[in-house]
């Protein structure tokens, strides 16, 4: 140091421009040296330099990290690795407070005493050092720096009530973790940046603060030593740390120095407790707020003037004292104990033969111990080490080679990866070292490459775990007060700003499950605020779309595609229900009220399209009186009335009145009175949905499979509820209604009193078995005796097959092919459900007067099961079946065949003596009702007629009037029973080509018609 060399102390609080009034000195000079206490300030300051000067001139030298161009002019360093011998103009040593660390204070010590630059040299730090910078540096000048910021003390906080761009300060890397994951979780994440971090996952955890990915930042004291950072507010969650020795309280010094990066140049900081960090004393607020800080007393010291000459004189010169009043020897250091330990070992002592031996053995143990270890784990790398160094002049390349690539991998969590990040320090510090490897540039590179993987790794895995960036991008945007827009796709996924946010059904926003708590509010906000255009157009496109696009459901539902987007409930009429919208409360009054508004068009047109000969007729104003009112209850009943249920309306209707009613479709049935153009599918579906409203139903039944004749009787159908289904119970199944009525039209011919036997019309309108039509005929109020017989094989039939059989060279007395005599199997009856009510008394005279209007185009009814395959011969298929048909029922589907059909059976008797069939008696036999006191025996309570017959049979006649028909045809009641076996009649004139297309047999018949 030339005479004329100044030396200058700029002391002061943080936030006074000290490091950057220090960088701009050096670059005054021709070359210079800046000592900076953390290896990440280091790299901070060389990136400012190189960003100015170029990567040419300046040189970066930590204990890992040495990039050295050949025309370096610039050096940065850490102040271990500050270079003492170059003779450089200038000399900078910062946050010389430090010299009072009892584990690196000595080093900031020695360069306090011993680093000089050749024209200047300044030393930057608090103002507590003065008075020992005045005493131990001569010539010294000073200058003091104020604040640029003011620094307010807040009180204590709550992490979720933390104001934006705050760092939360812990002092255990535990306690880093706690913080960052609960700052997650409430406030979208946090960036992480500790002295371990290596300066590549430091610079991008900083970056991400820096541009506002997250608002928050987590940090141990480390941030204290020159990190400029855009920080608001600092908050303490505990003010005591572990020293290496013992847990002990922050000096106010401490304290005020992290406590100073709040408030960066003028902008104005704030710092604060949180979590379980007691409250500050008044005192230390006031010290810290105003920088009032007691001077430091002591430095500590380690002798640097070293003796190699043996190992015991080299540990005596690093126990050596001092005289200094200033100084104080520092506590034996890791370094020391390394070379106590190493000096114990015989293997490394024997090896001890000189001043080179035991300098390299001094230089072995400076290696950090980066992996924090035991001492004894520690001191045996050491030993391996040196004894390499000192055997073979370097460290085998194969053995290093395992060593990095042991540890060579991304893979794992955050501690693991933390760990590898120790070791490879490790490596790092001993590829450095010159001469210590063989090829020491391939070296630095490998471990240097090494590093930056697993850095980039722990960045990663530390985003992902303390950062939910969907939360942070979207709280950003949020308080940047910009337009959030939502992106919505074909399947319903909410994308705002890239980020999924959940899910839009409707006009109902889902929000992602996934979310917690505390992102759900964040969610929320964010996707209201981006919803609300997309809740308008949606709505402007849901209001002008087609009614093809809109259903309801059974349950009374409504539908927009797949989405639910309202439902219907009761409203003031029973054709008027009304239609209540789903929609966010977020979406605002005029979008729910649009959507309201075209729901209940839809449903209101829906209703008008498939009741409109309902509503026709309650329009209809000339019908009047009686007439009016029988409509006013078909419009109650949805177009669908028992006739039980209006006996006495329907008496009070003259034919002309009956007839205005047919006009709009009303037919009158013996056991209904409905209207067969709402018995369709469609109608009965809504009609199904509107008597449910109407009844205020909780589960709203089901509307039957289209097509289907007879349906399984459900536990606990009623028949309110089957009539709505278009259905009537009859014993453990249900006929649709309209069939019922036809099937009616046929028993009318019959003689209900004598007995009468089902004619194959009747089974194919039903589409059943003869048991089955047994069952729902007993459900009607018939009862079904069951018998046998020999099965008959008509002569008309037979003639043709036997000609058939000579034809075909075959003796006619083989046995011929039988056909199946039941009608086709259908699906097995469910369990019976509750009786049916009784039938009703007034029914129109047979045949009916009116003219039944055209039945509904259903589908036709179920189709029958495979008929057991039947062998063709030659000439005789139609009459086969004719004979099979014939041989179960011998109604009078056929009466001019009747005769033939008797000498046939005359002439085989003997040959299907041995063949019976099944065939059952059907006869009227209601179930009668209860008499009542005080009142005829056989009149009810409302003085209904007498129920005791089948309304139309033949026989039955009024209560107290003549009977029907000429005396000579009562039977005595004491005369023998009457012959009942089957018998043929036909009341109306045949018709030749009344054959039912429903039939099974219908081709047999059709052939048979036309021989």
């Amino acid at each position: 140091m030339r005479e004329d060399a100044r030396i200058t102390a700029v002391l002061g609080p943080t936030n006074t421009g000290k490091t950057h009034y220090a960088i701009e000195r050096m670059l005054a000079h021709r070359t210079g040296v800046i000592g900076l206490p953390l290896r990440l300030l280091a790299r901070e300051v060389y990136d400012r330099l190189v960003a100015v000067r170029g990567p040419s001139v300046v040189a970066l030298v930590t204990g890992e990290e040495r990039i050295v161009p050949e025309r370096t002019r610039y050096w940065v360093c850490t102040v271990e690795a500050m270079p003492q011998e170059i003779g450089a103009d200038f000399v900078a040593v910062d946050e010389v407070q430090l010299a009072a660390d009892h584990e690196r204070g000595h080093v900031f010590t020695d360069r306090l005493l011993h680093a000089r630059g050749l024209k200047e040299t300044v030393f930057l730090g608090a103002d507590t050092m003065r008075g020992a910078i005045a005493d131990l540096v001569p010539g010294v000048q000073f200058l003091r720096r104020e604040r640029f910021s003011q620094l307010t003390y807040t009180g204590p906080r709550k992490i979720s009530r933390m104001i934006p761009r705050s760092a939360i300060v812990g002092f255990s890397v535990e306690n880093v973790y706690a913080i960052a994951e609960l700052l997650r979780r409430q406030k979208g994440g946090a960036a992480v940046v500790m002295g371990a971090l290596s300066p590549r996952t430091r610079n991008a955890q900083v970056e991400m603060y820096q541009n506002g990915d997250v608002d928050y930042l987590v940090a141990t004291d480390a941030i204290g030593m020159g990190l400029n950072l855009d920080i608001r507010h600092v908050a303490f969650s505990s003010t005591t740390k572990f020293d290496g020795n013992r847990m002990r309280p922050l000096q106010p010094n401490e304290l005020a120095q992290i406590a100073g990066r709040a408030g960066r140049h003028l902008q104005p900081g704030t710092f604060g407790v949180t979590g379980e960090a007691a409250p500050l004393h008044e005192e230390l607020v006031d010290a810290i707020e105003n920088h009032r800080f007691s001077p430091e007393r002591k430095l500590q010291w380690r002798n640097s003037t070293l003796r190699f000459g043996s190992l015991g004189a080299l540990i005596g010169a690093l126990e050596t004292r001092t005289e200094n009043p200033w100084l104080t020897r520092v506590r034996d250091s890791d370094d020391l104990l390394a070379l106590r330990a190493l000096g114990e070992l015989p293997a490394v002592r024997d090896r001890l033969r000189g001043a080179p031996d035991v300098r390299l053995l001094w230089d072995v143990c400076r290696i950090p111990d980066f992996r924090g270890i035991s001492q004894g784990e520690h001191a045996a790398m050491l030993e391996k080490l040196f004894l390499f160094l000192h055997d073979g002049g370097h460290v085998p390349t194969d053995w290093f080679a395992r060593q990095v690539q042991r540890i060579d991998r991304a893979d794992g969590d955050i501690d693991a990866l933390s760990r590898r990040m120790a070791f490879i320090r490790t490596w790092t510090y001993v590829a450095q070292r010159k001469g210590w490897l063989e090829d020491i540039d391939h070296w630095r590179d490998a471990t240097r490459a090494v590093e930056d993987r697993l850095s980039d790794a722990l960045h990663v895995r530390l985003t992902q775990r303390f950062v939910d960036r969907r939360t942070s991008v979207l709280m950003r945007r949020l308080k940047q007060k910009e337009g959030l827009v939502a992106e919505v796709n074909d399947k319903g996924e909410v994308m705002v700003e890239g980020e999924f946010v959940g899910r839009l059904e409707g006009f109902r926003f889902r929000q992602d499950k996934s979310a917690t708590p505390d992102e759900a509010k964040t969610l929320r906000a964010a996707s209201v605020a981006a919803l609300a255009p997309e809740f308008h157009l949606r709505a402007d496109r849901f209001y002008n779309a087609p009614d093809t696009e809109f259903d309801y459901t059974e349950q009374g539902g409504l539908m927009w595609g797949e989405h639910a987007v309202g439902k219907l409930v009761a409203g003031p009429e029973a054709l008027r229900p009304t239609a209540e919208a789903f929609v966010d409360t977020e979406a605002g009054p005029e979008v729910a009220q649009k959507v309201q508004r075209r729901l209940q068009h839809f449903i209101d047109r829906k209703i008008a399209t498939l009741f409109e000969p309902l509503l026709a007729m309650s329009r209809d104003e000339e019908l009047t009186g009686v007439v009016r009112g029988f409509a006013f209850r078909m419009v109650e009943h949805f177009g669908v009335l028992p006739r039980d249920t209006v006996v006495s309306e329907v008496k009070e209707l003259d034919q002309a009145a009956r007839g205005q009613l047919r006009r709009h479709g009303v037919r009158f049935g013996q056991f209904t009175i409905f209207m067969p153009a709402l018995l369709k599918p469609a109608p009965t579906r809504l009609r199904l949905v509107l008597w449910s409203l109407q009844k205020g139903l909780d589960t709203f039944p089901e509307s039957p499979p289209p097509g289907l004749v007879t349906i399984p009787a459900t536990p606990g159908m009623d028949g309110e509820t089957c009539t709505m289904s278009g259905y009537r119970l009859a014993g453990d199944r249900a006929i649709r209604i309209d069939m019922l009525e036809r099937l009616a039209d046929m028993i009318r011919t019959k003689d209900t009193r004598a007995g009468f036997e089902a004619n194959p019309d009747m089974l194919s309108i039903t589409g059943m078995t003869l048991e089955q039509f047994a069952a729902l005929m007993q459900g009607l109020g018939y009862a079904a005796e069951r018998g046998e017989r020999a099965k008959v094989k008509p002569a008309a039939a037979e003639a043709p097959a036997e000609a058939a059989d000579a034809a075909s060279g075959e003796t006619p007395g083989e046995t011929p092919v039988e056909v199946p005599g039941d009608a086709p199997t259908e699906t097995p009856p469910a369990p019976p459900a509750e009786a049916p009510g009784q039938s009703p008394d007034e029914t129109p005279p047979a045949p009916p007067a009116e003219t039944p209007v055209q039945d509904p185009p259903e589908a036709p009814p179920a189709p029958p099961a495979e008929d057991p395959p039947v062998t063709p011969q030659a000439g005789a298929d139609a009459t086969t079946d004719a004979a099979g048909i014939a041989a179960v029922i011998t109604e009078g589907k056929l009466p001019e065949k009747a005769e033939a059909a008797d000498a046939a059976t005359d002439a085989s008797g003997e040959a299907a003596a041995d063949a019976t069939e099944v065939f059952y008696t059907f006869r009227w036999a209601p179930r009668r009702k209860p008499q009542h006191r005080g009142g005829e025996g056989r009149d009810n309570a409302r003085g209904e007629k007498r129920a005791g017959g089948k309304p139309g049979a033949k026989g039955a006649g009024k209560p107290g009037g003549k009977p029907r028909g000429k005396p000579g045809n009562r039977q005595d009641r004491n005369a023998p029973p009457r012959d009942r076996s089957p018998k043929s009649y036909e009341s109306r004139p045949q018709k030749k080509d009344r054959i039912d297309p429903d039939n099974p047999f219908a081709a047999a018949l059709m052939g048979l018609r036309d021989k």
